[in-house]
């Protein structure tokens, strides 16, 4: 159901795009970057914070790690992650599925800057076996995500 999610907002916004569903699992940046046959840095993981009242879907390189600082800085609040068993419910996705198409409709999407360090990057396609091969500035200008700069 979300793969199928995923599909139809790339058909609308980016028809070039798919979704690839793989038999192997894609959940960690890890599992992701075997399955994909690409470098670790290329996984676009989408973590899950609440900043106040709000989600917030926050997609950088699979290497990078959230500076705190930076995070405070720009956010006002310490990072705090989605507990798991509140994922799904407030991003319309499983957790190791969490992608920053057609989330749920109050989430906020931010990119990273890591991200640009890559010519293609891959997102989750909705589900823990699936993946969008895209451009970085594909994929924030499809999301309305805005590029901020929270990674070490």
């Amino acid at each position: 159901m979300s793969v199928e999610r995923v599909q139809q907002f790339l058909a609308e916004h980016a028809p070039e795009t798919t979704v690839t569903v793989l038999e192997k699992s894609t959940a960690t940046v890890a599992e992701a970057a075997e399955a994909f046959e690409v470098e670790s840095g290329q996984i676009a993981k989408t973590l899950s914070f609440r900043v106040n009242d709000d989600v917030v879907l926050l997609v950088m390189a699979g290497t990078a790690r959230i500076d705190n600082k930076k995070y405070k800085q720009l956010f006002g609040v310490k990072a705090r992650m989605l507990p798991f068993e509140e994922v799904e419910a407030l991003t319309g996705y499983p957790p190791g599925g969490v992608c920053p198409f057609a989330p749920a409709e109050t989430v906020k999407i931010f990119c990273d800057h890591s991200l640009t360090r890559y010519e293609e990057v891959l997102p989750a396609g909705g589900s823990v076996n699936s993946g969008v091969r895209i451009a970085p500035d594909k994929l924030a200008t499809i999301t309305g995500a805005r590029w901020i700069d929270v990674t070490c």
